[in-house]
C-alpha cells in the first residue's frame, strides 16, 4: 500500500511538472493601459502620448475628447466614442493623450485598454465589471468586411445594452477611417428602389455612438500650426515652404505628415527625439 501512494505521488509530482503553470490573473488596477489578448491582458507600465498642446488643427475634436475622457475618470456620465476620417489626423494620440491627462488629474481611476473587436471583448467586459476603476476600451482603425454582419452586431449589442453590453464602469473608443464603418457598395440585392435605406442602415452604427466625430484633412494653415508647435517644443528651426514642399512630395498633410518632417528636420540637425508618442 504503500509503495502504491508512492508510486501516485511520484506521478502526480511529474504530470505537475508536465502542465504548464497557470498564468497570473491580470491586476486592473495598477497600470495605466494594457493590451487584450483574448484571455488576459498584457500590461503596459507607461502610456505614451504627446502633449495635449502638441496636438493641434482638431481643436474642437480635442476639446470635446479630453472633456469625456475626463468625465469618465471621475466617475460621471461619459459617452462611447467613434473618432472618423481622414488617416494621421491624431485619433488614436488624441485618445492616448486625453487619458493621460484623465490620469494627471484623476490618479488611478482610469485605464486604457487597447483591444480588437472580437468575440473576446465579452470575457473582456466580464473580467472588468465591477472594478473600482473606469476603463475605455480602444479599438482602432475599424471596419467590417462586406457582407461581414456579425461583427456590426455584435458592436450594436456592446453599445445598446445586450446581454454582453459592456458594463457601467466602461466606455468604448473606436477609430475609423470612415464614418459608415459598414462597406457601402451598392449591390443588385440592396434596395433599387429606396437605395437612402441601404445607406441610412451602414450609417445607423455611427449612430450607436453618444459622440461621433469628425478629422478631416488639414488646410496648409494647420498643417504649418503643427510643425510649428512640434518645431518649438524640440527648438528645431524651419522654414514654411520647405515644410510645404515636404508635404507636397507626402501627397498629404496631417498631423502625421508634420511629425514625420519634423522627424526629418532632427535628423538634419544631427539630432535624435525623446519620443516617439507625438506620432500620430
Amino acid at each position: 500500500m504503500t509503495e502504491a501512494i508512492g508510486l501516485l505521488r511520484r506521478i502526480a509530482d511529474a504530470l505537475d511538472r508536465l502542465s504548464p503553470a497557470l498564468p497570473p490573473a491580470t491586476d486592473w488596477l495598477s497600470h495605466p493601459a494594457y493590451v487584450w489578448q483574448g484571455d488576459r491582458g498584457r500590461v503596459v507600465s507607461r502610456l505614451e502620448a504627446p502633449a495635449l498642446d502638441l496636438i493641434r488643427g482638431i481643436d474642437a475634436q480635442k476639446a470635446a475628447v479630453v472633456g469625456n475622457v475626463g468625465r469618465l475618470a471621475a466617475g460621471y456620465a461619459a459617452h462611447d466614442m467613434l473618432l472618423w476620417g481622414a488617416r494621421g489626423m491624431g485619433k488614436s494620440a488624441l485618445l492616448r493623450a486625453s487619458v493621460v491627462a484623465a490620469t494627471e488629474a484623476n490618479p488611478g481611476q482610469i485605464a486604457l485598454i487597447q483591444a480588437d473587436a472580437d468575440a473576446s471583448l465579452a470575457t473582456l467586459f466580464g473580467a472588468l465589471r465591477g472594478q473600482p476603476r473606469n476603463y475605455l476600451v480602444f479599438i482602432d482603425d475599424l471596419g467590417f468586411d462586406d457582407g461581414d454582419s456579425e461583427g456590426p452586431r455584435k458592436l450594436r449589442s456592446w453599445l445598446e445594452g445586450g446581454v454582453e453590453a459592456r458594463p457601467a464602469n466602461v466606455r468604448l473608443a473606436v477609430t475609423s477611417n470612415r464614418r459608415a464603418i459598414v462597406e457601402r457598395h451598392m449591390r443588385e440585392q440592396d434596395d433599387p428602389i429606396n437605395p437612402r435605406d441601404t445607406v441610412d442602415d451602414q450609417l445607423a452604427l455611427a449612430d450607436r455612438f453618444g459622440l461621433s466625430l469628425g478629422f478631416h484633412a488639414c488646410s496648409q494653415d494647420d498643417f504649418l500650426a503643427i510643425v510649428a508647435g512640434y518645431a518649438a517644443f524640440y527648438a528645431l528651426d524651419f522654414e514654411p515652404a520647405d515644410a510645404l514642399e515636404w508635404s507636397k512630395r507626402r501627397g498629404a498633410r496631417s498631423g502625421r505628415v508634420a511629425w514625420y518632417y519634423i522627424t526629418e528636420l532632427a535628423g538634419r540637425a544631427g539630432r535624435t527625439l525623446n519620443s516617439p508618442a507625438a506620432d500620430h
